[in-house]
């Protein structure tokens, strides 16, 4: 089996009902009716060919990529004591 690392995309678009057709470039995982924005996860490898095509649609108004690949999950490190 093999597992395909994933990107989150958040896309802020202008009408809902292009939101919906998002679904060609990956797999909706929310879409905020009141803050008008889609977050979808689309292939790591494709990533930047898809981000450059999702950009040009008339009713996206902004994609950002997903920060967490770039957060440290690793707390086995202590706390140090506040000096308060």
């Amino acid at each position: 089996m093999n597992i395909v690392k994933r990107l989150g995309l958040a896309v802020w678009v202008k009408d809902l009902k292009a939101a919906r057709a998002l679904g060609r470039w990956g797999n909706i995982h929310f879409i905020s009716k009141r803050l008008k924005y889609v977050y979808l996860y689309i292939d790591e490898l494709t990533a930047d060919r898809i981000v450059t095509q999702i950009e040009q649609l008339p009713n996206v108004l902004r994609v950002e990529r997903s920060q967490r690949n770039r957060m440290d999950f690793d707390f086995r490190k202590e706390v140090e004591p506040s000096s308060t």
